[in-house]
């Protein structure tokens, strides 16, 4: 029973955040719980829902804070105020294939006072859709032991990116793309994991995840990602199960005409630490708090200070 648990919880962590932001500097590596992939050795259907909130309000150059502004030639972004509301279905008809279907709802607020400084070119505004919906295959039939596994998948281009300004002078002018609920783009999804024992109640994960863009939309596409994570668990307690997890991101400039390449793209490092209570058998609850360690990021950029994760899991 304890072997299928650890099996259950290394899987269930070994895929990347189910909430893809826009910016190396949003936290998009979080694997933010044990569930919200949904993946499993058992054969049968799983359901996680998942909130996440992060205010992107530091500005951010390179590896340090931005003391003043104005900067010629960068946009003097105010904040971007994120809230992801994400359904993931997970079927697995046996011990080797599975696929998960991930819908993201957002609601974000942005401000900036623009490029001029003056209050011309200065907007608000408040976005509430549905995202980027992403399918994703694992197979885990490499070893016998099934711990170690790939997956291979599409994010579709299923998001608005014709969203507006509400408020300001710039009012009805398009969003900046890296703001839009969608890319407009349709990205290729590959990955690889490893799970284990440590000890009696020490378990890890190792994890890497490559997300690459193979079109333009309008004028714009964004960078390639990669996403390396590693996690530690603690299984020697009864009623939670504790987690520390090390999540990095490096990612490519966007490019094309509507992207704003010099303040994109990155290298981010996070320190997220987690736990999940067993609510029974089918029902788990969990909470991850994701706090910056190391960032490096292109350019002037928005940057949280922490990212908070909340869901449950059911397993039916």
């Amino acid at each position: 029973m304890r072997k299928r648990t650890q099996i259950l919880l290394a899987l269930m962590a070994a895929l990347p955040s189910g909430a893809v932001f826009a910016c190396a500097s949003c936290g998009c590596s979080l694997s933010s719980d044990w569930a919200s992939q949904g993946l499993s050795s058992s054969e049968g259907l799983r359901f996680d829902l998942r909130y996440d909130y992060l205010n992107q309000n530091q500005v951010r150059s390179g590896t340090g804070k931005v003391a003043s502004w104005p900067v010629d030639g960068h946009e003097q972004e105010l904040f971007t105020e994120n809230h992801y509301l994400t359904a993931g279905i997970d079927y697995r008809w046996n011990a080797d294939w599975g696929i998960y279907v991930q819908l993201p709802y957002i609601d974000r607020s942005h401000a900036t006072n623009g490029f001029n400084f003056d209050g011309t070119d200065a907007g608000t505004s408040h976005t509430q859709s549905l995202g980027d919906i992403k399918v994703i295959a694992s197979y885990m039939g490499l070893m016998e032991a099934h711990d170690v596994g790939v997956q291979f998948g599409v994010k579709l281009p299923s998001g608005s990116h014709s969203d507006t300004f509400n408020d300001g002078a710039i009012a009805g002018d398009p969003l900046d793309r890296g703001l839009q609920p969608g890319s407009g783009t349709t990205d290729l999804i590959f990955g690889a994991f490893k799970f284990g024992s440590l000890s009696q109640n020490w378990d890890y994960f190792a994890q890497a995840t490559a997300q690459l863009p193979i079109n333009s939309s309008d004028g714009y596409k964004p960078g390639n990602s990669l996403n390396v994570n590693l996690g530690f668990r603690y299984l020697g307690l009864e009623k939670i199960v504790p987690q520390i997890q090390i999540n990095s991101r490096v990612s490519t400039k966007d490019s094309g005409a509507s992207a704003s390449p010099d303040d994109s793209g990155g290298q981010t490092i996070y320190l997220s630490p987690g736990v999940t209570f067993p609510v029974s058998e089918k029902v788990k609850v969990y909470g991850f708090v994701q706090l910056p360690i190391y960032q490096n990021l292109n350019g002037y950029q928005l940057a949280p200070k922490y990212t908070v994760s909340i869901g449950t899991s059911f397993e039916f």
